[in-house]
């Protein structure tokens, strides 16, 4: 009964929730890029609209829309389920602040690769990581229009 009890507590802690989903969307995003580094775009540079872009940024570039789909999907439904705002307008801003999340994340990958001479991969999961308890207060607040109030131990009864 003890262990059901602290499971349930567990599982309604919006961080715990937020932290399995980002992992889920993660996942999608790290083996996406891999996979799209590895086995895809296997040349060093590419031309895109006329700009010469690395293969590791073309790799981002479509792993990281990936994950966020994913993170999206399941942070509406599992995590901040109780927004009172539509699932457009949430959309629009979640996507609103991946744009700005993948251009941190692009910063950090060409940090990490070019000055520090990291592997591509590597890097990717790095910069993601470094990014992430931003990313979180950032959705509640602006992509899901929820205050700070009792974050960490919200059982969503009370959520805005």
């Amino acid at each position: 009964m003890g262990s059901a009890v602290t499971a349930n507590k567990f599982f309604k802690n919006q961080v715990v929730r937020f932290i399995l989903s980002a992992g889920a969307g993660f996942v999608v995003d790290i083996c996406a890029f891999y996979l799209l580094y590895h086995n895809f775009f296997e040349r060093p540079f590419y031309s895109v609209f006329g700009y010469a872009l690395n293969n590791y940024k073309l790799s981002l570039g479509v792993s990281f829309f990936m994950g966020v789909i994913v993170n999206f999907l399941i942070t509406r439904y599992f995590v901040f389920n109780k927004s009172a705002s539509t699932p457009l307008k949430q959309f629009i801003r979640f996507s609103a602040v991946a744009v700005v999340g993948f251009f941190a994340n692009l910063a950090l990958l060409d940090f990490f690769v070019q000055t520090l001479d990291m592997y591509p991969p590597v890097a990717r999961i790095t910069a993601a990581l470094s990014l992430f308890f931003t990313s979180f207060f950032v959705h509640k607040i602006f992509s899901f229009s929820l205050s700070l109030r009792h974050h960490a131990g919200e059982d969503n009864s009370t959520s805005n």
